[in-house]
């Protein structure tokens, strides 16, 4: 039997079969059971932040995992304390600034609700449509995609969608809302920007009717865009950020950061987490930050996401690119996607295709000359071969 047999064998039938089966990793490279070498310019969808088997994520792990891994909520480590200060300090969340750990986004997603639920129980919850916040029951009723959302209704009561634009904000947000969930950049629409002033306006707004500004940077967080967090560069201060992917390097963890008033809502037992915050990935993350700033990953992220848009410029097919940082959407002049990924992993490099008119890209942050001139070379033979 093949390995495609075995999966479809033991595995549930909510994924189709992988499309390879990879074995190990080294820098922006993976290599398959075949030994067959791929660019990984997706990074575990913008969450291999220092690539494969960094020695400083490694080093972390070994050390930790050898010393403590895990304790449960009922005792604190020094490697959870750490974690919390440095993601109160890297988020500007100041002395108001609070963290609840969990393992996932969508976990993250899950805390998020549930204080939007503490600022207002039955207001309304407001995402916005073509959405992506998760796949548990309370984050999917946040996304903004039926065809996620409808296997699975009646889902959570309250919750309502609005167009991605200013002026459904105005006529949506009232004094009826408890929070506004937003993604700065829809990575999983096919990295799609908010339009310009739509962070600045949902911050006056959700201010102006005592509802909570939730900002989603599960996908666009730890540097990936060019910096710390996607809402730093709008200038604006959220009530709350749900983080998780790229913080960890690959090992699972999420987070949720309270600002201001916010960090008051939750009260001793109302949210939990047997292994969030527990040593082992808390350990990994204090790792990823620390070389994030020592080696200056977020200027290189946004360095290098302006090479790889300048060389994807013009190039068959390409209609336009989108995102910030190492965070890129191409758009295509057709709906040929699915194929282009296609094409691009038989030579060799992993991209993604989220829709079918969209490609996306989200490789380490730690990726330079060589890897940008090897993916420019395999992507313009896959635009090639299938224009």
């Amino acid at each position: 039997m093949s390995w495609k047999d075995d999966y479809a064998e033991v595995m549930m039938k909510s994924a189709p079969i992988p499309a390879a089966l990879l074995t190990h990793g080294n820098g922006c490279y993976v290599w398959d059971d075949d030994g067959k070498r791929y660019l990984d310019f997706l990074a575990g969808i913008a969450v291999n932040s220092l690539g494969h088997a960094h020695p400083a994520l490694v080093e972390a792990v070994s050390r930790q995992i050898a010393t403590l891994a895990h304790v449960s909520n009922l005792f604190a480590s020094p490697q959870q304390l750490e974690l919390a200060k440095n993601l109160v300090r890297i988020t500007g969340a100041g002395d108001e600034g609070r963290v609840f750990f969990g393992n996932s986004g969508a976990e993250a997603i899950e805390a998020a609700i549930k204080l939007s639920r503490r600022n207002k129980q039955t207001g309304t919850i407001l995402a916005l449509e073509n959405s992506f916040h998760g796949r548990t029951t309370g984050s999917v009723s946040l996304t903004g995609k039926p065809a996620l959302r409808e296997d699975f209704e009646p889902l959570l009561p309250q919750v309502a969608h609005i167009d991605s634009t200013i002026e459904a904000l105005e006529a949506a947000l009232s004094d009826d809302v408890a929070a506004l969930f937003v993604e700065p950049i829809k990575g999983e629409a096919g990295v799609i920007p908010l339009p310009d002033g739509y962070l600045q306006r949902a911050r006056e707004l959700t201010t102006k009717h005592g509802a909570l500004l939730i900002i989603d940077e599960i996908q666009t967080g730890a540097g990936r865009t060019g910096a710390w967090f996607a809402y730093q560069s709008a200038g604006i201060v959220p009530d709350a950020v749900a983080i998780a992917k790229g913080i960890g390097g690959g090992v699972p963890i999420g987070a949720l950061v309270t600002f201001g008033a916010a960090s008051n809502l939750f009260s001793k037992g109302q949210h939990g987490s047997t292994f969030g915050g527990n040593p082992l990935a808390t350990g990994a993350a204090n790792a990823v930050i620390a070389e994030i700033e020592r080696a200056g990953l977020i200027e290189n992220a946004a360095l290098r996401g302006g090479e790889i848009r300048d060389a994807i410029a013009g190039l068959p097919l390409v209609a336009e690119t989108r995102g910030a940082g190492l965070l890129i959407g191409i758009g295509l002049e057709k709906p040929l996607a699915n194929e282009l990924a296609a094409a691009a992993l038989e030579r060799g490099l992993i991209i993604n295709a989220p829709n079918d008119s969209s490609i996306r890209l989200a490789p380490p942050l730690i990726v330079g000359d060589d890897e940008i001139a090897e993916f420019t070379t395999i992507f313009t033979e896959a635009l090639e071969a299938i224009a």
